[in-house]
């Protein structure tokens, strides 16, 4: 996965920093053979007690989708913002008060979308039993101070070069 994605030159990443290293995840996210084992990867990260999955809108969903394949589990959706047609939702699929989510992001630098994707949750009566990122790049410090448990794949910072064999 983390050679799949890395690719060299000059990016910048969603904190606004530069790097010479960009993870992208769509090289994994995209590939049936990479996404499947990633998605095992995820899956054996997963605390006991889960009920659900559920990721941010966006490329996580291609992850977590394959999660649930590989688990039975069902899976719930965080839109940015409630949509304004049809159900007017922001939470899409069915989560019960009490639902133990696991939320499932693909690379995280600043943590903030998938923070952002748990307050929802829980405001709508989930427990966030903890956060599983395929790659840290970060975001797992920001969700680590705001109290959420949070496990990773792979952990590379700005500048990591990519381990041999990954």
């Amino acid at each position: 996965m983390v050679a799949a994605s890395e690719l060299r030159g000059d990016f910048v990443l969603s904190n606004g920093q530069r790097s010479s290293v960009y993870f992208d995840k769509f090289r994994f996210l995209t590939d049936p053979t990479l996404l499947r084992d990633v998605a095992r990867a995820t899956s054996a990260l997963l605390p006991t007690g889960v009920t659900m999955l559920g990721a941010p809108e966006g490329a996580a969903m291609l992850l977590v989708a394959a999660v649930s394949l590989e688990t039975g589990l069902p899976v719930t959706v965080v839109r940015k913002q409630a949509k304004e047609y049809g159900t007017r939702a922001q939470v899409e699929g069915v989560v019960e008060a009490g639902a133990r989510v696991v939320l499932v992001e693909d690379v995280s630098t600043t943590g903030h979308q998938v923070r952002a994707a748990a307050e929802v949750l829980e405001a709508a009566g989930a427990e966030i039993v903890a956060i599983v990122l395929a790659i840290d790049r970060g975001g797992a410090d920001l969700l680590r101070e705001a109290g959420y448990e949070v496990r990773a794949v792979a952990v590379l910072r700005p500048g990591d070069e990519a381990p041999a064999g990954s």
